[in-house]
């Protein structure tokens, strides 16, 4: 090869290696843009969260479920949702029982100017069993949710809705710190929530619901906890999550319409 050949190869292929070195910047400064424009957000957010639970035995096998819940954001300043849930419950042993139910939620919009409420409808399933370990009780609890969730666009709704299929898992534990049965026990639990769905994307990991509390027995049939609890949601952008520090009181009331027969 003669040395002009030569010196046309080896100019060619420097400006290969500039335009490859060029290219190679380019990527990376978009990608750190898009990086940039797309890192995380947290929304740190302080909340109120109470309810009334009910479990009104109609026998030794079946009860129906009536609940209702607040949330509200700034402590009490601003609704956050409302939701009501009614269902039946079977009780196939003293530990083991599953329920099927309706519910419906109000959710308030986040936006400041907004004023229209989404609404949501959903159909549950779920089974709960209940053991002891020592002297702790154990809870656990899997629901599956079923969930239409109005679409609201510019402060109006679209008449369209997201369908999402829900899945819960929750873990609480109840530990008697003390042998008076009249003083509160300590109460931890940690519910993950994943979803699944044609428009999720992002946040298949929808929620994360951590508290610890104490729990009261008031009378046979009516007991309450309360407490913190951490509530941690990914958006559907997947990179914008809600903090949510929330004070948490919640009520569990389970009158029996029965009378048990008397051994002799």
């Amino acid at each position: 090869m003669s040395l002009s050949a030569k010196a046309t190869f080896a100019g060619m292929k420097n400006n290969a290696c500039i335009r490859v070195l060029q290219t190679s910047l380019l990527v990376l400064f978009l990608s750190v843009a898009v990086n940039a424009q797309t890192s995380k957000q947290i929304n740190k957010q302080y909340q109120s969260w109470f309810s009334i639970n009910n479990t009104i035995k109609l026998n030794s096998r079946w009860a129906i479920l009536a609940d209702f819940h607040t949330r509200h954001n700034d402590f009490l300043a601003h609704p956050s949702f409302n939701i009501v849930r009614g269902g039946v419950q079977y009780s196939v042993d003293k530990n083991l029982s599953v329920a099927a139910g309706y519910g419906h939620m109000w959710l308030y919009p986040t936006k400041e100017g907004w004023e229209t409420i989404s609404n949501e409808n959903r159909i549950f399933e779920q089974v709960i069993y209940t053991s002891k370990f020592r002297k702790v009780n154990v809870l656990q609890r899997f629901r599956n949710e079923q969930r239409w969730q109005q679409k609201i666009e510019n402060d109006k709704r679209t008449g369209n809705n997201k369908f999402t299929n829900r899945f819960r898992y929750l873990l609480s534990l109840t530990v008697p710190v003390f042998k008076n049965p009249k003083v509160p026990s300590l109460v931890v639990a940690d519910e993950v929530l994943l979803q699944a769905g044609k428009e999720v994307v992002n946040n298949t990991l929808d929620q994360n619901r951590i508290f610890i509390g104490v729990k009261e027995q008031l009378t046979p049939s009516l007991s309450f906890d309360t407490g913190y609890m951490l509530v941690f949601q990914q958006k559907s952008s997947g990179y914008q999550y809600d903090k949510n520090n929330t004070f948490r009181l919640f009520f569990y009331y389970s009158p029996q319409l029965y009378k048990t027969a008397k051994t002799k």
